[in-house]
């Protein structure tokens, strides 16, 4: 821990800062050039996906402690590995592409049905008002996990390993009578879908780790955006969720596919996201990886706040010593890499237009923890929630500085306005590649390092990820993709693989037919974002149609929507028969009116209906979540 605590401080350290930005300034001139001189052109598009995922009470019993796998301190390899944190994992997963399950066919978005762990099958909008045409980000340039998006193969996620006290398994309590029982330690009811922290050895799998003890990621390797490339992100998707669960299972944990926790540990959710300690004036969250990146962003955070950080949502008012209430949120991050660097800006600027309307649909997190609303009226909070709070989570967390670091992000002039624009961003956390490595610098990593650690902290909703591992077929590591950053995880990996084809299928759709969708002011497609944020399904969207006409009518922007993901998708040469069993569970929920959000929101309501108070009706309404997610195929069946 002393080492963590040395390194935080030194991230800290002025002398840190103006060395690092002296090199960004250095490696964002070199990438400037690169960028105009065509190196960043590349042969193909290319798709990946990160998830995110949280783990709970999975058996009656509580959890057994890893055997000879903890330690009091990290090793001096883990926190001898890379800081990056780029945020470009699903470019840099640690599997190959899986083969195609034999019998042909390709991928399929159905779960094995013989394995009963796979499901059959950033402020409010108020609190952004302030970012206006003459927002700080106009000054970028000529012309942005959790989640704090560390890669979790990047050698930065590694942390010491931990197993919290409070995963002991309890004394054996002798007895003449029985040797065995199956009675659970606590009543069904008490343990059951609570929050729990993940054992070291679940990360030994598919899963890696994330911002809390709690959360886990899994990366797809990255595809060419073809037919056989989404082929290979269907089956990655299902198999390596389906590893990780089985993994965790084996721990007593189950880790849900969900955008929100609302079942709290046993300590209480305030108490569990608050808890830390002060070492020589850094703060230590104790439920965080403490990864020395994730504790130094924690403190620049927390300084920039005075201290503690408000976060305030319909229904919750409170603050926090630290920055872990962000780890209430899990999403789902799409990556497009677009070949041709000149035509990057109208692709970018097409998927802001986008955001609104892709984050209506998936919605999933109307809730907070249950035991942190208090007395507020359940009926009140149903009709006057947010139904996506994992945006107002990630931004009041993070965004403490001067300029909001967590928000839409400008349209681009130019392609080399993605470099200026991390160059002018504030400056969190920064670390010299030299704190852990001894090393020389060699390849385009190493290069670039403290760039691509700046463009680590650029949270927006939708950012440029400069560089990245090679894709076969398609790209070399000189590279430029768009990360989606606001939709939420969803109950099945069907949905999941419907949301990633439908985001990618959209806006390559948009460009190659050349649709005007960008001549959307930006100011009403950010009005449109927080609207989805806020209302979901009943959001007030707006759209220019292909005839060029502005519309808030969601019959017409829906139909486009699919019109030219369906379009997109048909470019990169998907059949239509799969472009269907992508897109059709996604549309059913526009069809039907029904996203997760909504369905959870009237399973609370029926709760309360039946008499029960606020708690236990979010509460049942989780457990109800979890049980549809096991039973179901995709969120369409729920329906």
């Amino acid at each position: 821990m002393d080492d963590i605590v040395d390194l935080v401080t030194r991230s800290l350290a002025d002398e840190t800062a103006a060395a690092f930005t002296e090199r960004v300034d250095e490696q964002a001139m070199q990438l400037r050039n690169a960028i105009e001189a065509g190196e960043f052109d590349n042969e193909a598009f290319s798709v990946g996906l990160e998830i995110e995922l949280y783990a709970i009470n999975a058996e009656p019993d509580p959890p057994e402690p890893d055997d000879g796998e903890d330690s009091e301190e990290a090793t001096e390899e883990e926190l001898n590995d890379d800081l990056s944190g780029s945020g470009s994992a699903a470019w840099s997963g640690s599997l190959d592409a899986p083969a195609e399950p034999e019998g042909g066919g390709g991928a399929s978005l159905e779960p094995d049905d013989s394995n009963p762990l796979e499901p059959d099958g950033d402020a409010s909008p108020d609190q952004n008002a302030g970012e206006t045409a003459d927002e700080p980000e106009d000054s970028f340039g000529p012309g942005e996990g959790p989640s704090l998006d560390i890669d979790p193969d990047s050698p930065l996620a590694e942390d010491e390993p931990e197993t919290p006290e409070e995963e002991e398994a309890e004394p054996a309590v002798e007895s003449s009578v029985e040797e065995e029982s199956d009675e659970p330690y606590m009543d069904p009811e008490d343990w059951k879908g609570r929050l729990t922290r993940l054992p070291d050895v679940v990360f030994e799998g598919e899963a890696n780790k994330e911002l809390g003890l709690h959360n886990a990621e899994v990366n797809t390797e990255p595809n060419s955006f073809d037919q056989t490339g989404m082929e290979v992100q269907t089956t990655a998707v299902e198999m390596q969720t389906k590893q990780a669960r089985q993994q965790a299972s084996k721990h007593n944990c189950e880790l849900v596919l969900d955008a929100m926790w609302t079942i709290p540990p046993e300590e209480g959710s305030e108490q569990y996201l608050s808890a830390h300690e002060t070492n020589d004036g850094v703060v230590l969250a104790d439920n965080m990886r403490q990864a020395p990146r994730y504790v130094a962003l924690d403190n620049e955070a927390l300084d920039h706040a005075g201290g503690s950080i408000d976060f305030d949502v319909p229904g919750y008012s409170g603050s926090f010593p630290t920055i872990l209430f962000e780890s209430l949120a899990t999403s789902i991050q799409p990556h497009l890499q677009i070949p041709d660097a000149a035509a990057f800006p109208e692709y970018y600027n097409a998927a802001i237009r986008t955001l609104g309307p892709l984050l209506a649909l998936s919605v999933n997190s109307p809730f907070l923890p249950a035991d942190m609303y208090g007395d507020t009226d359940g009926e009140w909070l149903c009709a006057n929630t947010h139904h996506e709070l994992r945006i107002a989570a990630f931004e009041q967390s993070v965004n403490t500085s001067d300029n909001p670091k967590v928000r839409v992000p400008r349209d681009l002039d130019d392609t080399t306005d993605v470099v200026g624009r991390v160059v002018n961003d504030d400056l969190f956390a920064p670390f010299l590649r030299e704190f852990l490595h001894d090393d020389d610098r060699t390849g385009f990593e190493d290069e670039f390092w403290e760039f691509d650690h700046k463009r680590g902290t650029y949270w927006r909703w939708l950012r440029c990820v400069v560089g990245g591992a090679p894709v076969d077929g398609a790209s070399t590591e000189k590279s430029l993709r768009i990360e989606y950053r606001p939709l939420p995880t969803q109950p099945h990996a069907k949905d999941m693989i419907g949301l990633q084809a439908l985001t990618v299928g959209l806006i390559r759709g948009l460009v190659v037919a050349d649709h005007p969708a960008a001549e959307l002011p930006w100011q009403e497609a950010k009005r449109s974002f927080y609207s989805a944020a806020q209302d979901g399904s009943d959001a007030d969207l707006s759209w220019v149609t292909a005839e060029g006409e502005r519309t808030v009518d969601h019959d017409d922007i829906y139909d486009e929507v699919f019109q030219y993901a369906r379009l997109g998708l048909a470019e990169q040469g998907v059949p239509e028969a799969r472009i269907d069993e992508y897109l059709d569970p996604i549309e059913a929920r526009y069809e039907a009116g029904m996203t997760p959000s909504d369905w959870k929101i009237a399973r609370v309501r029926e709760y309360l209906d039946d008499g029960n108070n606020l708690s236990t009706a979010i509460q049942s309404m989780q457990r109800d979540y979890i049980e549809a997610s096991r039973e179901h195929h995709s969120f369409a069946e729920w329906m």
